[in-house]
């Protein structure tokens, strides 16, 4: 046999045996796209405090590197921020026995600010 036999075979297998995914059109993928967001923890009305945390880092639009940290629920991102895990922490402090928070959020940008209540 030749390369562009071999070739062939190959693409071939491929194709039959799962190898290639089935091609679909620019437009079924942009009707089915969803764009990966990371929510915020107050978009939750309860949260367990046991849930890992992952810490990433991303640029701005402004060209800026920044580290934040988040857990996985449901196979959705939730950004944690560093303000809320001190007032878990004072929470803790006072109640060590708490295991869910109710995170709520006012304003937005570098001006939000974030309240959380213990729940149990």
């Amino acid at each position: 046999m030749n390369k562009f036999t071999d070739w062939l075979e190959n693409v071939y297998d491929k194709i039959h045996k799962g190898g290639i995914n089935k091609m679909v059109t620019i437009e079924d993928s942009a009707k089915a796209y969803e764009p990966q967001l990371t929510l915020n923890i107050a978009d939750l009305d309860e949260v367990p405090i046991n849930l890992e945390l992952t810490e990433a880092n991303k640029v701005d639009s402004e060209g800026k590197a920044y580290t934040y940290k988040f857990f996985v629920l449901n196979g959705k991102e939730y950004r944690v921020p560093n303000s809320v895990l001190e007032e878990i922490k004072t929470i803790l402090e006072l109640k060590p026995t708490v295991t869910k928070v109710n995170v709520t959020k006012a304003g937005s940008g570098l001006a939000t600010k974030y309240s959380v209540k213990a729940l149990n």
